[in-house]
């Protein structure tokens, strides 16, 4: 089993925790293994109807404990029963010692519409993504990530096969759950031509006029299923680095899917080929630095950066109290000539900071005085 940074922390905390992440992530293998007293899980239909038909149940289950020995509840898939929260911050406020809780969520858009309490100064919340370098003593295989993700069971399986079927079938579970719990069934084709169409155009920027067109919905139903798939964990929102008032950057965002596979499966190609390459490597770079971030439980910031002239750095990325300026080349040889965007924002951004190159290539050089990376060294470096 592949062991989660966050484990270690979890394991030594005494206080309750919400564990979000996207569906497949490990969350419930995560809480299982910190092996807690009661275990509820509410993906399960029978666990769900007898807790949504009985207010009390919870209360019930935690009576029947013997003695005052502190007990440990594991409640899973929480965003399904929302009310639930506020029996949970009812009992830890008349007993905090004797009980923790894990919970875990795939859905803090369905947390919200739910008007959950989430538990504020009780409860610690932690993201945990896909399996990232550091997890894994930074030795993901580069062609296998860029071609079916870092999800923690497509990683453990062998047969490529299983593996292309799992993901392809994760959008199809996405979309019949998802449209069931945003009453979107009036919407079905046009969801399903957005989703089709927000997945070519992932790792762009985001024109919501242009998407509309192309999907062939109105501008509003863009602009709110955009919201769906950030707040259900789907996809990322990559904001511009910052304004200028001298100079005019682009300001519209782009959008990631949260594992590089999971994308491959709505598109339904898993083909690493020469024109599709570039912005896989771009999405596993993009995912790899956030995810890493969240599963040391630290803030990161990362923004893209484009003038309007074209000049463009990947990411620009604000953590650990440093600033770094990282392009990503998806090929084993990085020329000179390649590093225009590095230099137009070292003239915009005017300040200290470190510039560098991740690439898929072997070994470590510097190139036009900027270091050139392999991208799992890069994150090293950064501590990632």
């Amino acid at each position: 089993m592949l062991t989660r940074r966050l484990a270690a922390r979890l394991r030594g905390s005494k206080t309750s925790t919400l564990l979000l992440g996207p569906r497949q992530t490990g969350k419930s293998t995560l809480i299982r293994s910190l092996a807690p007293d009661l275990a509820f899980n509410l993906a399960d239909e029978g666990v769900f109807l007898r807790f949504a038909s009985n207010p009390d149940e919870l209360r019930a289950r935690l009576a029947a404990r013997p003695g005052r020995t502190r007990t440990t509840v594991f409640i899973d898939e929480i965003q399904r029963l929302p009310s639930l929260l506020n029996t949970v911050q009812a009992v830890l406020d008349e007993d905090p010692v004797r009980y923790r809780f894990l919970l875990t969520g795939s859905s803090a858009r369905k947390l919200r519409r739910g008007n959950a309490n989430l538990l504020p100064g009780r409860v610690h919340a932690y993201q945990l993504g896909p399996i990232v370098a550091g997890e894994v003593d930074y030795r993901l295989v580069g062609k296998d990530v860029l071609s079916t993700g870092t999800l923690p069971g497509i990683l453990t399986e062998d047969d490529s096969e299983h593996r292309r079927k799992t993901l392809s079938s994760y959008a199809a579970t996405y979309l019949r759950e998802e449209i069931q719990a945003e009453a979107l069934s009036r919407s079905l084709e046009g969801f399903s031509r957005f989703l089709a169409v927000v997945a070519e155009v992932s790792g762009r920027f985001l024109d919501v006029a242009k998407l509309a067109a192309a999907a062939m919905v109105p501008r509003a139903s863009v602009a709110r299923w955009v919201e769906v798939l950030e707040d259900t964990l789907l996809v990322r929102r990559v904001g511009s680095f910052a304004k200028s008032t001298t100079r005019r950057l682009v300001q519209h965002p782009k959008l990631y899917f949260f594992d590089g596979g999971v994308l491959n499966g709505l598109l339904g190609n898993f083909e690493v080929s020469v024109d599709r390459i570039g912005f896989l490597f771009e999405h596993l770079v993009a995912n790899q630095i956030l995810d890493a971030a969240a599963s040391l439980d630290r803030p990161v910031r990362v923004s893209t950066f484009r003038t309007e002239h074209g000049a463009e750095v990947d990411f620009i990325v604000e953590w650990d109290k440093r600033v770094w300026a990282i392009e990503c080349k998806a090929g084993v040889r990085v020329r000179g000539a390649e590093l225009g965007g590095l230099a137009r924002f070292a003239n915009y951004y005017g300040k200290r900071h470190e510039a560098r190159v991740w690439y898929l290539g072997a070994e470590a050089r510097v190139e036009g005085g900027v270091k050139v990376l392999p991208w799992q060294e890069g994150l090293k470096e950064m501590g990632l």
